[in-house]
Protein backbone atom coordinates (compact mmCIF):
# COMPACT_ATOMS: atom_id res chain seq x y z
CA UNK A 1 0.00 0.00 0.00
CA UNK A 2 3.01 2.42 1.31
CA UNK A 3 4.74 1.52 -1.94
CA UNK A 4 1.52 1.61 -4.61
CA UNK A 5 -0.29 4.61 -3.37
CA UNK A 6 2.10 6.61 -0.60
CA UNK A 7 2.59 6.60 3.00
CA UNK A 8 -0.64 8.82 3.33
CA UNK A 9 -2.61 6.10 2.18
CA UNK A 10 -1.67 4.06 5.41
CA UNK A 11 -2.76 6.75 7.33
CA UNK A 12 -6.09 7.06 5.44
CA UNK A 13 -6.39 3.11 5.82
CA UNK A 14 -5.75 3.29 9.50
CA UNK A 15 -8.71 6.21 9.93
CA UNK A 16 -11.01 4.15 7.83
CA UNK A 17 -10.31 0.73 9.82
CA UNK A 18 -11.14 3.04 13.05
CA UNK A 19 -14.39 4.78 11.58
CA UNK A 20 -16.18 1.36 10.97
CA UNK A 21 -14.96 -0.23 14.45
CA UNK A 22 -16.53 2.77 16.10
CA UNK A 23 -19.71 2.40 13.85
CA UNK A 24 -19.26 -1.22 14.48
CA UNK A 25 -19.39 -1.03 18.10
CA UNK A 26 -22.26 1.58 18.58
CA UNK A 27 -24.83 -0.77 16.99
CA UNK A 28 -23.89 -3.87 18.84
CA UNK A 29 -24.24 -1.59 22.26
CA UNK A 30 -27.74 -1.36 23.55
CA UNK A 31 -28.86 2.10 23.17
CA UNK A 32 -31.14 3.67 26.14
CA UNK A 33 -32.79 7.14 26.00
CA UNK A 34 -32.61 8.70 29.25
CA UNK A 35 -36.23 9.97 31.21
CA UNK A 36 -36.40 13.83 30.58
CA UNK A 37 -36.79 16.04 33.86
CA UNK A 38 -37.70 19.10 33.59
CA UNK A 39 -34.85 21.54 35.25
CA UNK A 40 -33.56 25.36 34.97
CA UNK A 41 -30.94 26.80 33.03
CA UNK A 42 -28.76 27.34 36.13
CA UNK A 43 -29.31 23.66 37.27
CA UNK A 44 -28.73 22.38 33.62
CA UNK A 45 -25.12 24.48 33.46
CA UNK A 46 -24.10 23.07 36.83
CA UNK A 47 -25.30 19.77 35.88
CA UNK A 48 -23.29 19.96 32.59
CA UNK A 49 -20.29 21.46 34.17
CA UNK A 50 -19.66 18.85 36.89
CA UNK A 51 -20.08 16.30 34.31
CA UNK A 52 -17.25 17.31 31.95
CA UNK A 53 -15.01 18.04 35.13
CA UNK A 54 -15.88 14.31 36.11
CA UNK A 55 -14.89 13.48 32.44
CA UNK A 56 -11.45 15.52 32.09
CA UNK A 57 -10.47 14.44 36.21
CA UNK A 58 -11.15 10.65 34.66
CA UNK A 59 -9.32 10.98 31.43
CA UNK A 60 -6.06 13.25 32.09
CA UNK A 61 -5.50 13.04 35.88
CA UNK A 62 -6.42 9.93 37.25
CA UNK A 63 -4.24 8.27 34.24
CA UNK A 64 -1.26 10.27 36.09
CA UNK A 65 -1.76 8.88 39.28
CA UNK A 66 -0.14 5.69 38.09
CA UNK A 67 3.37 7.73 37.82
CA UNK A 68 3.17 7.87 42.07
CA UNK A 69 4.84 4.20 42.20
CA UNK A 70 7.62 5.44 40.76
CA UNK A 71 8.38 6.21 44.20
CA UNK A 72 8.97 2.88 44.92
CA UNK A 73 13.12 2.13 43.74
CA UNK A 74 11.70 -1.49 42.98
CA UNK A 75 9.23 -0.54 40.41
CA UNK A 76 10.66 2.48 39.17
CA UNK A 77 14.34 0.46 38.04
CA UNK A 78 11.92 -2.48 36.78
CA UNK A 79 10.14 0.83 34.28
CA UNK A 80 13.01 2.50 33.63
CA UNK A 81 14.99 -0.91 32.53
CA UNK A 82 12.19 -1.66 29.75
CA UNK A 83 11.68 2.12 28.98
CA UNK A 84 15.25 2.32 27.92
CA UNK A 85 15.02 -0.67 25.54
CA UNK A 86 11.71 0.27 24.27
CA UNK A 87 13.65 3.57 23.33
CA UNK A 88 16.41 1.91 21.19
CA UNK A 89 13.69 -0.17 19.71
CA UNK A 90 12.01 3.07 17.80
CA UNK A 91 15.87 4.68 17.33
CA UNK A 92 16.38 1.32 15.36
CA UNK A 93 13.19 1.13 13.51
CA UNK A 94 13.40 4.42 12.52
CA UNK A 95 17.33 3.97 11.56
CA UNK A 96 16.44 1.11 9.26
CA UNK A 97 13.97 2.81 7.16
CA UNK A 98 16.10 6.02 7.01
CA UNK A 99 19.53 4.06 6.08
CA UNK A 100 18.68 1.48 3.39
CA UNK A 101 16.16 3.50 1.66
CA UNK A 102 19.28 5.53 0.72
CA UNK A 103 22.31 4.73 -1.45
CA UNK A 104 23.78 2.62 -1.09
CA UNK A 105 20.80 0.21 -0.50
CA UNK A 106 18.21 1.92 -2.09
CA UNK A 107 15.78 -0.31 -1.25
CA UNK A 108 11.92 -0.28 -2.14
CA UNK A 109 9.33 0.34 0.31
CA UNK A 110 8.16 -3.30 0.22
CA UNK A 111 11.80 -4.45 0.81
CA UNK A 112 12.64 -2.44 3.78
CA UNK A 113 9.73 -3.44 5.45
CA UNK A 114 10.41 -6.94 5.23
CA UNK A 115 13.18 -6.16 6.53
CA UNK A 116 11.95 -5.74 10.23
CA UNK A 117 10.48 -9.26 10.22
CA UNK A 118 14.12 -10.70 11.81
CA UNK A 119 13.63 -8.36 15.37
CA UNK A 120 10.15 -10.17 14.57
CA UNK A 121 11.84 -13.64 14.83
CA UNK A 122 14.06 -12.66 17.33
CA UNK A 123 10.53 -11.57 19.79
CA UNK A 124 9.05 -14.83 18.88
CA UNK A 125 11.76 -16.96 19.64
CA UNK A 126 12.26 -15.42 23.18
CA UNK A 127 8.79 -15.60 23.82
CA UNK A 128 8.74 -19.55 23.68
CA UNK A 129 11.65 -20.25 24.90
CA UNK A 130 12.18 -17.17 27.57
CA UNK A 131 8.75 -17.80 29.55
CA UNK A 132 9.80 -21.81 29.85
CA UNK A 133 13.67 -20.67 30.58
CA UNK A 134 12.31 -17.88 33.53
CA UNK A 135 9.83 -20.79 35.09
CA UNK A 136 12.89 -22.94 35.64
CA UNK A 137 14.99 -20.25 37.20
CA UNK A 138 12.29 -19.23 39.46
CA UNK A 139 11.79 -22.99 40.64
CA UNK A 140 15.59 -23.41 41.05
CA UNK A 141 15.76 -20.02 43.12
CA UNK A 142 12.72 -21.14 45.44
CA UNK A 143 13.97 -24.75 45.97
CA UNK A 144 17.93 -22.91 46.63
CA UNK A 145 16.39 -20.64 49.34
CA UNK A 146 13.96 -23.40 51.27
CA UNK A 147 10.90 -21.36 50.24
CA UNK A 148 7.65 -23.93 49.99
CA UNK A 149 4.07 -23.18 51.59
CA UNK A 150 1.91 -25.07 54.10
CA UNK A 151 0.91 -26.64 51.42
CA UNK A 152 4.68 -27.71 50.24
CA UNK A 153 4.66 -25.57 47.34
CA UNK A 154 7.11 -23.54 46.14
CA UNK A 155 7.31 -19.83 47.01
CA UNK A 156 8.34 -17.44 44.44
CA UNK A 157 9.83 -14.26 44.45
CA UNK A 158 9.75 -11.18 41.27
CA UNK A 159 13.03 -10.71 41.86
CA UNK A 160 13.95 -14.70 40.84
CA UNK A 161 13.45 -13.34 37.40
CA UNK A 162 16.30 -11.09 36.98
CA UNK A 163 18.97 -14.27 36.70
CA UNK A 164 21.17 -15.11 34.29
CA UNK A 165 18.50 -14.41 31.70
CA UNK A 166 18.36 -10.60 32.43
CA UNK A 167 21.95 -10.64 32.45
CA UNK A 168 22.12 -12.20 28.96
CA UNK A 169 19.44 -9.43 27.90
CA UNK A 170 21.16 -7.15 28.83
CA UNK A 171 24.50 -7.61 26.91
CA UNK A 172 22.70 -9.17 23.67
CA UNK A 173 20.64 -6.01 22.93
CA UNK A 174 23.37 -3.30 23.41
CA UNK A 175 25.71 -5.36 21.71
CA UNK A 176 23.44 -6.18 18.66
CA UNK A 177 22.89 -2.12 18.32
CA UNK A 178 26.53 -1.94 18.12
CA UNK A 179 27.00 -4.58 16.13
CA UNK A 180 24.17 -3.42 13.43
CA UNK A 181 25.16 0.35 13.61
CA UNK A 182 28.65 -0.11 12.63
CA UNK A 183 27.22 -2.28 9.75
CA UNK A 184 25.74 -0.06 8.14
CA UNK A 185 27.95 2.71 8.91
CA UNK A 186 28.46 3.53 5.41
CA UNK A 187 28.41 -0.05 5.18
CA UNK A 188 32.30 -0.60 6.21
CA UNK A 189 33.16 -2.05 9.41
CA UNK A 190 35.99 -4.75 10.65
CA UNK A 191 33.86 -7.05 12.04
CA UNK A 192 32.59 -8.07 8.56
CA UNK A 193 35.48 -7.86 6.11
CA UNK A 194 34.80 -8.42 2.62
CA UNK A 195 37.54 -10.36 1.77
CA UNK A 196 36.00 -13.14 2.42
CA UNK A 197 33.07 -12.81 -0.07
CA UNK A 198 33.30 -14.80 -3.24
CA UNK A 199 32.72 -13.01 -6.28
CA UNK A 200 30.32 -15.10 -8.65
CA UNK A 201 30.79 -12.63 -11.17
CA UNK A 202 33.04 -10.19 -12.86
CA UNK A 203 29.91 -7.32 -13.18
CA UNK A 204 29.89 -7.88 -9.10
CA UNK A 205 32.07 -4.86 -7.80
CA UNK A 206 33.58 -4.67 -4.41
CA UNK A 207 30.31 -1.47 -3.40
CA UNK A 208 27.93 -4.44 -4.59
CA UNK A 209 29.38 -7.12 -2.28
CA UNK A 210 29.82 -4.95 0.58
CA UNK A 211 26.50 -3.71 0.70
CA UNK A 212 25.06 -7.33 0.00
CA UNK A 213 27.09 -8.46 2.96
CA UNK A 214 26.36 -5.26 5.30
CA UNK A 215 23.06 -6.38 4.91
CA UNK A 216 23.03 -9.94 5.64
CA UNK A 217 24.89 -9.38 8.74
CA UNK A 218 22.65 -6.51 10.17
CA UNK A 219 19.83 -8.64 9.31
CA UNK A 220 21.88 -11.19 12.26
CA UNK A 221 22.14 -8.60 14.34
CA UNK A 222 18.47 -7.33 14.66
CA UNK A 223 17.57 -10.78 15.38
CA UNK A 224 19.52 -10.91 18.29
CA UNK A 225 18.41 -7.43 18.98
CA UNK A 226 14.78 -8.62 18.84
CA UNK A 227 15.96 -11.51 21.30
CA UNK A 228 17.28 -9.55 24.07
CA UNK A 229 14.86 -6.92 23.74
CA UNK A 230 12.38 -9.07 24.44
CA UNK A 231 14.00 -11.00 27.58
CA UNK A 232 13.67 -7.85 28.78
CA UNK A 233 10.19 -6.71 28.28
CA UNK A 234 8.99 -10.47 29.24
CA UNK A 235 10.50 -10.35 32.37
CA UNK A 236 9.63 -6.04 33.10
CA UNK A 237 6.16 -6.56 32.29
CA UNK A 238 5.51 -10.12 34.43
CA UNK A 239 7.62 -8.38 37.73
CA UNK A 240 5.55 -5.25 38.01
CA UNK A 241 2.43 -7.15 38.38
CA UNK A 242 4.27 -9.44 40.85
CA UNK A 243 4.91 -6.32 42.40
CA UNK A 244 2.27 -4.98 42.69
CA UNK A 245 -0.65 -7.98 42.80
CA UNK A 246 -3.86 -6.08 44.12
CA UNK A 247 -2.55 -3.01 41.25
CA UNK A 248 -1.51 -5.06 38.51
CA UNK A 249 -3.18 -2.82 35.94
CA UNK A 250 -1.73 0.33 37.63
CA UNK A 251 2.08 -1.43 37.58
CA UNK A 252 1.31 -2.21 33.89
CA UNK A 253 -0.24 1.66 33.17
CA UNK A 254 3.31 3.04 34.76
CA UNK A 255 4.88 0.74 32.11
CA UNK A 256 3.08 1.98 29.18
CA UNK A 257 3.33 6.04 29.88
CA UNK A 258 6.99 5.37 30.67
CA UNK A 259 7.92 3.29 27.78
CA UNK A 260 5.94 5.14 25.20
CA UNK A 261 7.74 8.57 26.34
CA UNK A 262 11.41 6.88 25.61
CA UNK A 263 9.69 5.87 22.29
CA UNK A 264 8.12 8.94 21.43
CA UNK A 265 11.40 10.47 21.93
CA UNK A 266 13.29 8.22 19.40
CA UNK A 267 10.86 8.52 17.01
CA UNK A 268 11.27 12.32 16.85
CA UNK A 269 15.16 12.05 17.75
CA UNK A 270 16.84 9.21 15.56
CA UNK A 271 16.06 10.98 11.83
CA UNK A 272 18.25 14.09 13.12
CA UNK A 273 21.25 12.67 15.21
CA UNK A 274 21.65 9.99 12.09
CA UNK A 275 22.11 13.08 9.76
CA UNK A 276 24.77 14.42 12.34
CA UNK A 277 26.96 11.82 13.76
CA UNK A 278 25.90 8.73 11.92
CA UNK A 279 24.45 5.40 13.03
CA UNK A 280 27.27 3.86 14.09
CA UNK A 281 28.09 6.68 16.82
CA UNK A 282 24.60 6.90 17.36
CA UNK A 283 24.24 3.42 18.22
CA UNK A 284 27.85 3.17 20.15
CA UNK A 285 26.10 5.45 22.40
CA UNK A 286 22.23 3.98 22.92
CA UNK A 287 24.64 0.33 23.39
CA UNK A 288 26.96 1.81 26.26
CA UNK A 289 24.02 3.65 27.80
CA UNK A 290 21.59 0.40 27.42
CA UNK A 291 24.27 -1.62 28.87
CA UNK A 292 25.48 0.19 31.69
CA UNK A 293 21.98 0.75 32.55
CA UNK A 294 20.84 -3.02 32.57
CA UNK A 295 23.30 -3.89 34.12
CA UNK A 296 22.89 -0.90 37.26
CA UNK A 297 19.26 -3.03 37.01
CA UNK A 298 19.85 -5.94 37.18
CA UNK A 299 22.83 -5.89 40.02
CA UNK A 300 20.78 -3.51 42.33
CA UNK A 301 17.89 -5.87 41.91
CA UNK A 302 19.79 -8.48 42.80
CA UNK A 303 21.13 -6.60 45.70
CA UNK A 304 17.76 -4.69 47.39
CA UNK A 305 15.29 -6.06 45.64
CA UNK A 306 13.56 -8.07 48.61
CA UNK A 307 13.99 -5.21 51.33
CA UNK A 308 12.22 -2.91 48.51
CA UNK A 309 9.71 -5.13 48.27
CA UNK A 310 9.23 -4.95 52.04
CA UNK A 311 8.93 -1.65 51.83
CA UNK A 312 6.45 -1.29 49.06
CA UNK A 313 3.82 -3.88 50.28
CA UNK A 314 3.71 -2.13 53.80
CA UNK A 315 3.21 1.15 51.99
CA UNK A 316 0.66 -0.24 50.04
CA UNK A 317 -0.99 -2.02 52.62
CA UNK A 318 -0.92 -5.70 50.77
CA UNK A 319 0.79 -7.80 53.02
Amino acid sequence: MAQGLGWRSTQWFLVVYGGLTFVGGRRKGKVTRPQLQRVSTRQSVAQTSKKWAKLFHRCFIDPLSVILYLRFPAVALTVYYASIAFGTLYFLNISIQETFSKPPYSFSTTIVGLLYIPNSLGYLVASVFGGRWIDSIMKREARKAGRYDQKGKLVFRPEDRMKENAWLGAIMFPGALLWYGWCVQKGVFWFAPVSSYPLHSPYENWEYVESKLMTEIQILANFFFGVGSMLVFALATTMLTEFMPRRASSGIAVNNLMRNLFSFTGAIAAEPIIAAIGNGWLFTILGVVSFVSGAGVVWSMGKYSSSWRGRMVEALGEA
